[in-house]
């Protein structure tokens, strides 16, 4: 069977959703399949070797040019190519990485209105080179906001088409309403036309059935799998006596994903009677447009006397980040939107590094399929330095939450089962094209 994802780039950012894709293409050709990565607007970021195919479609400045200059939705594909060469998408992707979803409104709506929006030159070049030279048997897009594409692909291609659900109703939420509301009325309409979707968990799938209007049955739920390279080789949960116990964040730094929130609890649990010393490490992407949200928190922390127990840790590589979860003894993320994957979760546990996380999104289901970790109130950091003291005075719970957590992790998050369980979600499609 040879499959085709279509991803989007993210503008230079290590995004939770490319590295989710790339893991699995890179398994399932691991496992001998036939697969294919095409990204899309920008080359994906990740932290392991990027597998994706060099050719860029939707490349992010033709598609930006198309849409507020109309002399380039009728240019040559040599000049196009020009704007699509990596290194350029990459500088193009500094800035882009900049830009808010509520500046793209307009951008949004037209790449979902697919042959009939201002890049359809761009879809006829993906279609054309998908149908002479790939020939795919089965076709996923990594997001409904690619949903635009579905018509040209299933008309020309003649393939089942699947599309993951990984995230999208987070960017959408922060369209301005009109144009929000109009993305939605589009893409309830491409789905009707997808064969078959696939969530990260059984909340987002809940969710996303209700949210795009899909019937649940269409909605196959497989979990997030870890490439395991040096995983859980050193044992979470238990600190060198040479250093204090490390609370750790790590995912990239804005406010959606809360760490204003966690430094909050943490100066807090400073504050606790009988709370052990402990110092907090930060890792994950921090771009430009973040930077001023970040300093503020370093400021606060200074403000506070906590300077010396608050360090941020550049992470850029896979081997890098394994060394910073090993150097934790509890890790939180408390994100204000509801999480779909939860990617941080399960790579803390895959180092027998316990969690403490907020009562919503994905977390409840993956604390009660793990046993890895303790939940407490959203956005509640009096609650949440409560949860993180509970875990570092008590050194038997931590490590018993922590192993219980690795051992899940190694046993039902691996690169591997997820690939064998999509090939398994793919096979209920391909059989009814045989």
């Amino acid at each position: 069977m040879r499959m085709v994802y279509i991803t989007a780039g993210a503008g230079g950012m290590f995004c939770g959703s490319c590295l989710h894709d790339n893991t699995l293409v890179a398994t399932l050709i691991a496992q001998g399949h036939d697969a294919l990565l095409v990204p899309t607007y920008t080359p994906i970021r990740t932290d392991e070797p990027d597998v994706s195919q060099k050719r860029i479609f939707f490349g992010g400045i033709n598609v930006y040019l198309e849409q507020y200059i109309p002399l380039f939705r009728h240019t040559p594909r040599l000049i196009d190519r020009l704007f699509n060469s990596r290194g350029l998408l990459r500088w193009a992707g500094r800035f882009a990485a900049k830009t808010r979803a509520e500046d793209l409104g307009d951008l949004t709506v037209s790449m979902l209105k697919g042959e009939h929006g201002h890049q359809a030159k761009e879809l006829t070049k993906l279609v054309d080179w998908l149908h002479a030279e790939v020939r795919p048997e089965i076709v996923n897009l990594t997001n409904v906001l690619l949903s635009g594409l579905v018509h040209e692909l299933k008309r020309r291609l003649r393939v089942p088409v699947l599309a993951t659900l990984q995230g999208d109703d987070i960017f959408l939420e922060a369209l301005p309403q009109e144009s929000r509301e109009r993305a939605l009325q589009l893409i309830r309409d491409h789905c009707r036309e997808i064969d078959g979707f696939i969530a990260t968990s059984l909340y987002y799938a809940d969710f996303m059935a209700e949210y795009l209007s899909i019937p649940r049955d269409k909605i196959h739920v497989v979990y997030p799998g870890l490439n395991l390279a040096g995983h859980g080789q050193l044992s979470g949960g238990r600190q060198p006596p040479e250093r204090p116990l490390t609370i750790g964040y790590f995912a990239r730094i804005c406010p959606e994903k809360g760490l204003h929130i966690l430094a909050d609890a943490f100066q807090m649990l400073k504050t606790m009677p009988d709370a052990p010393p402990c110092r907090l490490r930060v890792s994950g992407w921090l771009g430009d447009n973040h930077r001023p949200f970040f300093n503020d928190i370093q400021l606060r922390m200074n403000e506070c006397g906590l300077a010396d127990s608050f360090e941020y840790v550049e992470s850029p590589d896979h081997l890098t980040k394994v060394q910073f979860l090993q150097s934790l003894d509890v890790l939180s993320v408390p994100t204000v939107y509801r999480e779909p994957k939860g990617l941080y979760v399960l790579e803390a546990l895959a180092n027998g590094v316990p969690v403490v996380q907020p009562r919503h999104g994905s977390f409840p289901e993956l604390i009660e399929k793990t046993g890895g970790g303790l939940l407490v109130n959203p956005e509640d950091p009096e609650d949440l330095a409560r949860g993180l003291k509970q875990l570092l005075v008590n050194a038997d719970l931590r490590r018993e939450l922590g192993q219980k957590g690795k051992e899940a992790v190694h046993r039902d998050h691996s690169a591997a089962m997820m690939a064998q369980q999509t090939i398994e979600v793919y096979r209920k499609y391909h059989r009814g094209q045989e």
